[in-house]
């Protein structure tokens, strides 16, 4: 059985829910709690040296530690649906947004929140070693997330979906950003009809509760 280490509050484990959920693939979850830095634990450090979630357990044993792996793994060992593309072309454009995704709107959320949060004063980055905060990464990444939310909103003009003509891995990364820069108090607005469409799209697709 596939082991999920997850937490429910955060957005990267987030992304493997949806996934393991779109997939239709059984799984078991073990809970770490971020708040309380479980995952700088002694005990997880022995499960997941990156001090990190998600982590997923394969069915043959092998720790998988981040997203880019556990989708790699969850589509070759379960291709049905595709969701990283069938032909060369689709592959290749789902690949790319899925990036552009990740690196103009996961880490300009991020860039903002753990910049700024007194609760991650020491925890600028994630993982097993401490880094300080620099304020004005934040206000970098406010900026950031407002353009990549420009862009969206561009690319969704006359679409139905972020990187093909269907569902794919890159609208599960879009919708996980998108939910997540409320925690910096960025969301769609009038300015970005497309993208509010898109979502309220994606809000009826069940995983998309998760």
């Amino acid at each position: 059985m596939i082991t999920l280490y997850d937490c429910t509050t955060a957005p990267s484990p987030r992304r493997a829910r949806i996934l393991l959920a779109e997939k239709g693939v059984p799984h078991e979850t073990v809970q770490v709690d971020l708040k309380n830095s479980e995952q700088l634990s002694d005990a997880y450090r022995i499960i997941n040296p990156q001090c990190t979630v998600p982590a997923l357990r394969t069915e043959e044993g092998t720790l998988l530690t981040d997203n880019a792996a556990i989708t790699a793994y969850l589509e070759a060992r379960y291709p049905e649906p595709p969701l990283m593309g069938s032909s060369p072309i689709e592959k290749a454009e789902i690949a790319s947004w899925n990036w552009r995704v990740e690196f103009e709107g996961l880490m300009a959320v991020a860039e903002a929140l753990r910049n700024s949060a007194p609760a991650m004063a020491n925890r600028a980055l994630p993982g097993p070693v401490d880094y300080q905060q620099i304020p004005e990464l934040a206000q970098r990444g406010v900026s950031r997330l407002q353009q990549f939310f420009v862009t969206l909103n561009d690319r969704l003009a006359g679409r139905d979906f972020i990187a093909t003509d269907r569902f794919s891995v890159a609208d599960i990364t879009a919708v996980v950003a998108v939910d997540f820069a409320r925690i910096v108090k960025v969301k769609p607005n009038e300015q970005h009809p497309n993208l509010q469409r898109w979502r309220e799209s994606m809000a009826r697709r069940p995983a998309m509760s998760l």
